[in-house]
């Protein structure tokens, strides 16, 4: 249309997965199987009285009960609206020099890369999915990577990383931990060693909270000032009130986080076997999903007939990836379900 710039004609926006509004298995999207820890429901009740009200645009207590998570100060902890919001704010804001990062990630870094007019450059993983940051050492620009890595569900140890950012000094780093509590190793205890170093994470995978848009970054005090002067140059009020509740809420549980983290690791190992048996390739997973191709089935044959029976899975129609299945755990019954529709599958196109 004539009221549209050619930046927004060009623009090709991130693709989210798919949300059935009607029944299904929903393994697509890396949600928790689980509902938010019982804190949380009566704090959003409770909070909903005084809607009438702006939230706090600085997030104090919430900030403060993440500081005292972290072991950091409040000044060192951003929050914003989900995780994007705040790669978002990374984006516009701290890639001077352009951005490099690896060409199987997250697929908001090429999409925000774009947006925002940003020199960037895609770094090949290796054959085996696994990243290698001494391919980044000759390049410019910001670094930015999730660890564990999405869709390959790889991670790599933080020393690796830490020894990398010391080695670039002048370079910033950014980490996006989504899935870091699967059992990835986090970099926030280095951010009080490292200027150059911000650690992005979310509340909508292991905190069982994606429908609140929660996200939040450490990083030392520089750092998180500039996210905030974006943050309050576009809208200071971009965490409402009862998802801040809602995240304070579930912090304070700690027995239900570690509970659902349980499970979940437990029933992904379990799937994991089950699907090896099945004669399944799976890569070792630090996440809450399996990354997995089968020798005789293409992963888009898997994916329709799955859909057919109204159980979701991801498939990417990318050359390195197409064979590949991105399966999100879910509960025991959830899983059960899955495996006995994709024996069935395999044992009708064998």
């Amino acid at each position: 249309m004539k009221y549209f710039t050619p930046k927004l004609e060009a623009l090709a926006p991130y693709v989210p997965g798919e949300q059935p509004q009607f029944e299904v298995i929903k393994l697509n999207t890396n949600e928790s199987p689980y509902p938010p820890a019982p804190t949380v429901e009566a704090a959003v009740a409770n909070a909903a009285t005084v809607l009438a009200r702006y939230p706090d645009p600085d997030c104090q207590n919430l900030r403060q009960t993440l500081a005292q998570r972290f072991d950091v100060m409040p000044t060192e902890i951003f929050v914003g609206n989900g995780s994007d919001e705040v790669l978002a704010f990374c984006f516009q804001g701290l890639m001077n020099a352009g951005v490099v990062y690896p060409d199987l990630t997250y697929g908001f870094y090429p999409v925000f890369s774009q947006m925002y007019d940003i020199s960037s450059k895609e770094i090949p993983l290796a054959a085996d999915f696994t990243l290698n940051l001494a391919d980044y050492q000759e390049e410019i620009g910001t670094v930015i990577f999730a660890n564990p890595n999405a869709p390959t569900s790889l991670g790599i140890a933080a020393i690796e990383i830490a020894n990398f950012v010391a080695a670039n000094p002048e370079r910033l780093v950014i980490v996006d931990e989504a899935y870091v509590e699967f059992g990835g190793e986090s970099m926030v205890p280095y951010i009080k060693e490292f200027a150059n170093l911000l650690v992005v994470g979310t509340f909508s995978k292991s905190w069982q909270l994606a429908g609140a848009r929660l996200g939040y970054a450490v990083g030392q005090a520089a750092l998180i000032a500039a996210l905030n002067k974006l943050k309050f140059s576009f809208n200071p009020y971009s965490v409402n009130t009862m998802t801040a509740v809602a995240g304070i809420a579930a912090l304070a549980d700690e027995n239900y986080h570690a509970s659902c983290l349980e499970q979940i690791i437990g029933q992904r190992q379990k799937t994991a076997q089950d699907l090896k048996a099945l004669g399944f390739t799976v890569l070792d997973s630090q996440t809450n999903f399996l990354f997995v191709t089968h020798p005789a089935v293409g992963g888009k044959v898997i994916y329709e007939k799955l859909k057919m029976q109204q159980i979701f899975v991801r498939w990417f129609n990318l050359p390195r990836i197409k064979d590949y299945l991105r399966i999100t755990i879910g509960t025991p019954q959830q899983m059960q379900q899955c495996l006995a529709a994709i024996t069935q599958i395999i044992k009708d196109e064998i």
